[in-house]
């Protein structure tokens, strides 16, 4: 009979087999595709392999190479041809606190995204935005100041949340296998990269050593070193000098030195030219891409391809023949992005990849839909609740807000403006409580309005469903065939060219119909990304002579529509406009005070919904307005006129229950004193009125927490350009937030019993297993996110505490559940002002619960101590 120590000396030795076996797998996998790939760049001419440094690799066909565009966009939901689901924003899937959550949601994604890559396949449309088998995501830089437009793209403030949610995102899109990947997630934007969005061309940041270890660089080492990405992509800014895409620290030091990693890098676009042309670091183009090439990005990503300028890899050609490169850098780069679509399928012929091409079918699934509410659902932050929710069955609803009915404001940054049809709060609650128990206030004009005009407004020239559209190839340089070469009837303002086989990548396409509203009223209408006209009577009453800028702001008209009326539509848009083709529109009111009165005077209860856009914060935009400054936010207040309303509202004696929409942290404290209930909802995606509508029913728990802490004032914040952490985060910042980080409410309510804190194998320097048994001790089943936050001594550079663990878990009333956390020695370590990372000799606190230990939260707590020093690598 074998003894329990041979066992386990028999159990270690099949590990290390079954681990060697694993790795020489990888080796072979990763040496066939390099050798595969040496193949091809062996054969190329100069011109060829300039060509495939690009974002837009064009097609080889005397080596049956198809096209492929490594410009793939699927933050939260896949960007491409046809309507795909749109999950809610990353700010909001941070707030779920799920990590199996999100990598679920990544692997529905790039399901879509492989799906999408079918689709140009079949359609021969491949070189275009959203065909390929990688894509530019997780963003997981840290959103340490809310005044970042951008923030709302991000997993939050905490360095080990987004690490968690981060690696988390990379094996759902790039599956078991990292090897194989079904998708090639690319994390960004490396590194110590969030605002301001104006400067960030020639921003120059000196992160300190603490900073840079403690904060900035461990979601990015967690994402290469845990979940195997296989790219990365390299910011704008400097970093201590060097552009972050020519870092000798960051692409050679950390990434290919401490890290390992073997994948391919590629630029954030036009990153490259920054190195030229704004920064200033090398004096012309081709010293400028050669610093970049030698310093190991692999591919450029180019706004210029957008326009198909043909002469983009003349700079290498330039750089090579003054002796700046040489061949053997750029063949380097090329069998490294050869060998990546090899291993992710595009290209055929490796022996461990067997077809697995996914149909277009598998886009927008019930299962997908389902997932994207569940997950809106999960994200819904509860902050404060006096007992006017969950809202009785029969309570009659006054519904306000300029975000009440709204729907352009659910998808938020960086998302298809093709997807499914959008719920917003009004028809959410409808579905949930009765149309009859809500009433729909129209708010006055504002800046958040603009929405896209829904099908069901929309008429063929025959008077049917739709909106008729013509599409017509071109015919030469700025000339377009006289008749179409395809016909259809659309369900909105739309181009579905991408999905035909026989419209070519240049063409046009002519729209034709009515709009018809379907109130009377006074509306708002704009039109971007296209040109032409909407009338009545021959007289528009809406125009456009230019085709719109990429994020420019809607010039929104008043019209004074009548129910029924049609309103004739002659439109034209074509390929390569930065602007969807789009009608927008909005009903207000001229006299809100009136509305709202008269709307309030029967109801039980006041929600009202407010909150930004991703059309005022976001990602370097032309807006500046009030509050807002191209892209950025500088103020933390919402705008002036939600907040008049508030107190409008709130004076009228009903119970008010706010619901807040927005990317980023807002000023809360007035709703704290006077709002008798707030959720906060984020950009909750495509069924995100639906979730807030089950939530405000009670249907669905509320169980989200903060991954982002809520200040009072951008006053109590350091400047905005300065990239030092003290004064900010949760971690750092010594003031009294107005929510803070990890804060989050239920429908019921939980116990933690005492924590057991046992060494590792005797030793706390080899980690620690913390234990825990949650009990839900309401009447209903509930979510809580158990946290676990680690208070160090204090040592120079020392933050308040430290979130090192979360577990999100489901009860029933009454359940109780065991929950274990295994920290590691990376999960025990700090850093000190040196940038060294460690285990640092101490006494320390330790506590679980339902937030931060100083939050009120019910939470219990323990102590350990570390008695010597150990380094950790980077």
């Amino acid at each position: 009979m074998k003894t329990a120590f041979a066992l386990r000396a028999a159990g270690a030795i099949l590990c290390l087999a079954t681990s060697a076996i694993a790795h020489a797998q990888a080796s072979d996998i990763w040496a066939e595709a390099d050798g595969k790939a040496r193949a091809i760049v062996d054969r190329l001419t100069l011109d060829e392999k300039v060509a495939q440094l690009l974002n837009v690799a064009p097609a080889i066909p005397r080596l049956g190479i198809p096209a492929y565009n490594w410009w793939t966009e699927s933050l939260h939901g896949a960007i491409g041809a046809v309507p795909t689901t749109n999950f809610p924003e990353p700010i909001g899937l941070a707030a779920t606190f799920d990590a199996p959550l999100i990598q679920q949601v990544a692997a529905a994604i790039g399901t879509e995204v492989r799906a999408l890559h079918t689709l140009g396949r079949r359609t021969g449309h491949l070189g275009r935005i959203g065909t390929g088998l990688d894509t530019w995501s997780p963003n997981i830089n840290i959103f340490r100041d809310p005044r970042w437009g951008r923030g709302q793209e991000t997993y939050g403030e905490d360095p080990y949340l987004t690490a968690r949610i981060g690696v988390a995102f990379v094996q759902g899109m790039q599956g078991n296998d990292p090897d194989l990947p079904l998708v090639v997630a690319t994390p960004k934007h490396f590194a110590v990269h969030s605002g301001p969005e104006p400067s960030r061309h020639t921003d120059n940041i000196f992160a300190t050593p603490r900073d840079l270890e403690d904060t900035y660089l461990p979601a990015f080492r967690a994402a290469i070193v845990e979940g195997k990405a296989g790219s990365i992509m390299c910011a704008y800014n400097r970093v201590d000098g060097q552009p972050a895409c020519g870092s000798h620290m960051l692409l050679k030091d950390y990434l290919r030195g401490a890290w390992g990693f073997k994948g391919y890098v590629v630029s954030d676009c036009d990153a490259v030219v920054d190195i030229y042309e704004h920064h200033k670091y090398a004096p012309d183009a081709a010293t400028g891409v050669a610093v970049a090439l030698r310093h190991g990005v692999d591919s450029e990503c180019n706004n210029a391809t957008l326009g198909g300028r043909p002469d983009l890899g003349d700079r290498y050609k330039e750089s090579l023949a003054r002796g700046h490169i040489a061949m053997g850098d750029i063949d380097a780069a090329l069998v490294r992005l050869f060998s990546a679509r090899y291993r992710n399928g595009d290209l055929p012929g490796l022996s461990s990849r067997k077809p697995n091409a996914i149909p277009p079918s598998a886009i927008g699934t019930p299962d997908h839909q389902a997932l994207a509410l569940s997950t809106a659902e999960k994200s819904l932050v509860l902050l404060k609740n006096d007992g006017i929710l969950p809202l009785r069955p029969g309570a009659r609803i006054a519904l306000a807000g300029p975000l009440a009915d709204a729907t352009r404001v659910l998808r938020g940054n960086y998302s298809s403006a093709k997807s499914a049809p959008p719920i917003s709060v009004a028809e959410g609650l409808k579905q949930v409580m009765g149309a009859g128990a809500v009433t729909v206030i129209p708010f006055s004009p504002s800046i958040t309005d603009g929405d896209l005009v829904p099908g069901t407004a929309l008429l063929t020239p025959d008077g049917k469903p739709g909106i008729k559209a013509e599409y017509f190839n071109a015919a030469g340089k700025d000339q377009f065939a006289a008749r179409p070469v395809l016909t259809r009837t659309e369900t909105s303002i739309v181009s579905r060219a991408a999905e035909f086989k026989q419209v070519s990548d240049q063409h046009r396409v002519r729209w034709s119909g009515y709009l018809v509203a379907p109130e009377t009223g006074l509306y708002r209408l704009a039109l971007t990304g296209v040109k032409g006209d909407v009338s009545l009577n021959g007289k528009p009453v809406v125009s456009a002579s230019d085709y719109s800028r990429w994020a420019e702001p809607l010039k929104l008209v008043d019209v004074r529509m009548t129910k029924g009326e049609r309103y004739a539509i002659r439109l034209q848009g074509e390929s390569g406009v930065a602007a969807s083709p789009a009608i927008f529109w909005k009903r207000v009111t001229d006299d809100l005070d009136r509305d709202l009165t008269a709307g309030v005077k029967d109801a039980d209860v006041v929600v009202a919904v407010v909150g930004l856009t991703s059309d005022l914060e976001g990602e370097e935009m032309p807006v500046k307005v009030e509050g807002f400054d191209g892209g950025d936010r500088t103020t933390l207040d919402l705008p002036a006129d939600q907040r008049a309303f508030l107190e409008k509202a709130r004076a009228l004696g009903k119970p008010l229950v706010i619901v807040a929409m927005n990317g980023s942290a807002i000023d809360l404290s007035w709703a704290k004193e006077n709002a008798a209930a707030i959720v906060e909802a984020w950009y909750p995606g495509q069924s995100g009125g639906l979730a807030v509508g089950n939530v405000l029913s009670g249907r669905a728990d509320p169980g989200g927490r903060l991954p982002v802490t809520f200040y009072r004032n951008v006053n109590d914040l350091p400047p905005f350009t300065d990239y030092g952490m003290e004064g900010r985060t949760y971690r750092y910042f010594r003031g009294t937030p107005v929510y803070p980080f990890g804060h989050g409410l239920s429908y019921t309510s939980f116990r933690y019993a005492p924590l057991t804190v046992e060494p590792v194998d005797g030793s706390v320097e080899k980690g620690l297993k913390v234990r825990t048994a949650i009990t839900n001790t309401g009447a209903r089943a509930g979510d809580d996110v158990a946290q676990l936050y680690i208070t160090p001594p204090r040592f120079e550079g020392a933050p308040r505490l430290a979130l090192r663990g979360f577990q999100r878990v489901t009860l029933k009333p009454g359940e109780t559940r065991n929950v274990e956390f295994t920290l590691s020695p990376r999960d025990l370590s700090f850093v000190t002002m040196a940038g060294e990372r460690g285990l640092i000799p101490g006494d320390y606190g330790l506590s679980i619960g339902s937030g931060q230990p100083d939050d009120g939260a019910q939470v219990q707590q323990a102590r350990y101590s570390i008695a010597r020093m150990i380094p950790l690598p980077k």
